[in-house]
């Protein structure tokens, strides 16, 4: 046994509340090396004759990867306390692992010894918005989804999609455009808008904000945004907005105070200038990047935090925005962030606070800053696979186990999982223009748990490289939309709604070790739900080790002969049966 492997730590991803009564707990061991491993656990403060009163329940394997296998056990001690270890056992060993190192035996006399959970708090239970749960996003780059009123357009609008994007063109997107196709969102099955930002700002994409409190009158005026919110709302769709606040553009108007005063400007704190002048050419201040157009902003100055927070809270109070996205969020102190969540929270408990943050982002998930963040491994691993072919299926299986054990169960289920965005190349695009490998991808996504983002224009076969060529006008002719891969969405959307265990409420799990067919269980007690998805050149065959009860979805041509599974080349179906698994994983 590798005992360096074993690993568990009290707190983050390994040992949490799930609910004001149940803990989730977490082991890590090397891949293979163990058999079983049995949970030890007891109220610290429960004796009977001089003897600690404990527990035993057996762990299940909830996933391995290259390395790793991970076990799991819920628990609902009766006082909310906890002190545990870990039986760990093999074919030639046995051992027990403590918060201080190994025993032969459980050390039952000094509970010392023992991991400690000291209570379970209801305050520190991590609550998301329960609503996010059954939301699919779709992201709206506000430039370029629609032209609605041409009377906002700036000075040069472009005709709508008759030029390529460019970095400072523009086509006259607002607000109007929006309202007028909420009918086809509703349609599609869409339950959720994030909008990149909306503020006053130089630029198409509006990360230079120059004003935070103010509509740019590209996209009309607070009326219509209202106007849009409420429409929303009347359709059961969310608002998300767009917060960037790690840095301001260049013409916000304290910077500009900066460049006119130098240091005799009131906001020459407001911004992270090196040396007694500034200097724009290079830039001796923080950006973005090296952007020298947007200045960082120095969140730590009470003034800035203080206008940043009434921002934050002036659109949920005035506008009842249901979210905010916060740009460039790894960038900003923790500190901020923990007043910004109290901020929101306060005008409406149940908004949604999702970080842009593209690696591990455990610092920022403990409830007390975000609720969510992109997720942007999951994101990796599925363009890896599906639409390049980096990957083998073991390798694909490995990523997601990782994604899956990253972070606690409840930030999983609310986890922003998207496949593409402004800030990169279109799925079509980076999947070579293979339509089947793109339905592939969305399958994967829609059934994952968490919420799904889709972005503006895919789900009608938009292609496009990197920034600009991913920020084209929305394709509004029908005939040149691709209705087919349309309707496969709206039809996986529909499942989310009509099937328990096809979204998010059912727990994921892989099957088999398949060479070529990724294979996984969504399952909740009353449903279990098999998907198979082929996303190799060659036809695949394989037998089912149990009965099919019906076929939710199909390519058309894969077929089930007496329990034999017959799938074409990127093809893909879905099971239904009556197979019950536990919370093990297999890979």
């Amino acid at each position: 046994m590798i005992k360096e492997a074993i690993y568990h730590r009290p707190g983050n991803n390994f040992s949490y509340a799930y609910d004001e009564k149940t803990i989730h707990l977490r082991l890590q061991t090397k891949k293979n090396d163990v058999d079983q491993v049995t949970l030890l656990y007891g109220d610290p403060y429960d004796w009977k004759e001089d003897k600690w009163q404990t527990y035993r329940k057996v762990m299940s394997k909830s996933g391995s990867d290259d390395l790793f296998d991970y076990w799991f056990a819920s628990v609902e001690p009766p006082y909310r306390r906890l002190r545990y270890s870990f039986i760990v056992e093999s074919e030639t060993e046995h051992t027990v692992f403590t918060e201080r190192g190994f025993f032969d035996e459980p050390p039952l006399k000094d509970i010392g010894n023992h991991f400690c959970f000291p209570y379970l708090n209801a305050a520190d239970v991590f609550q998301a918005p329960d609503w996010v749960k059954d939301t699919v996003w779709y992201q709206i780059f506000p430039e370029r989804f629609a032209n609605g009123n041409s009377a906002n357009n700036p000075d040069g609008t472009l005709p709508w999609g008759k030029a390529a994007p460019s970095p400072s063109n523009f086509f006259g997107g607002d607000f109007e455009g929006v309202l007028e196709h909420l009918d086809y969102l509703t349609e599609l099955g869409i339950n959720g808008i994030y909008f990149t930002p909306i503020f006053t700002a130089y630029s198409n994409h509006k990360y230079d904000t120059i004003d935070y409190l103010e509509i740019d009158p590209q996209f009309g005026d607070k009326e219509i945004f209202k106007e849009l919110v409420e429409a929303c709302h009347h359709r059961g769709i969310r608002v998300m907005l767009d917060a960037v606040f790690n840095h301001s553009g260049y013409y916000f108007p304290p910077f500009q105070d900066v460049l006119a005063k130098g240091k005799q400007s009131p906001y020459w704190n407001w911004f992270h200038i090196w040396g007694d002048e500034i200097h724009t050419d290079p830039p001796n201040y923080d950006t973005f990047g090296f952007v020298k157009s947007m200045p960082k902003l120095n969140t730590e100055n009470q003034e800035v935090k203080n206008y940043l927070l009434t921002v934050a809270r002036y659109w949920v109070e005035e506008f009842d925005i249901d979210g905010w996205r916060l740009d460039v969020a790894n960038e900003i102190d923790h500190a901020f962030w923990r007043e910004f969540r109290k901020e929101v929270k306060s005008v409406k408990p149940d908004a949604y606070i999702l970080g842009e943050i593209w690696h591990d982002s455990m610092p920022w998930l403990h409830g007390d800053q975000f609720d969510a963040v992109m997720n942007y491994p999951f994101t990796n691993g599925v363009i890896n696979y599906f639409a390049k072919g980096d990957l083998s299926v073991q390798q694909f299986k490995d990523i997601i186990v990782k994604v899956l054990h990253m972070y606690p169960e409840t930030v999983n289920e609310v986890s922003f999982n998207l496949l593409d965005s402004h800030d990169t190349p279109r799925i079509l695009t980076l999947a070579g223009e293979n339509i089947h490998k793109v339905k592939l991808m969305y399958l994967f996504q829609l059934s994952f748990v968490g919420t799904p983002c889709i972005y503006y224009g895919d789900e009608v076969g938009m292609k496009g490289g990197a920034d600009p060529e991913c920020r084209a006008c929305m394709v509004w002719n029908k005939e040149q939309q691709d209705l087919d891969l349309y309707h496969f969405i709206q039809q996986l959307l529909q499942l989310r709604k009509e099937e328990i265990a096809f979204g998010n409420h059912g727990s994921f799990s892989f099957e088999g070790a398949y060479e070529n067919v990724l294979v996984y269980h969504k399952q909740t007690e009353e449903q279990s739900l098999l998907f198979c998805l082929n996303n190799s050149e060659k036809k695949e065959q394989f037998y089912l080790p149990f009965e099919p009860v019906r076929t939710l979805l199909s390519d058309g041509e894969t077929q089930i002969i007496d329990n034999n599974l017959e799938i074409l080349p990127q093809g893909y179906i879905v099971i239904e049966s009556n197979k019950r698994k536990n919370r093990s994983g297999t890979s």
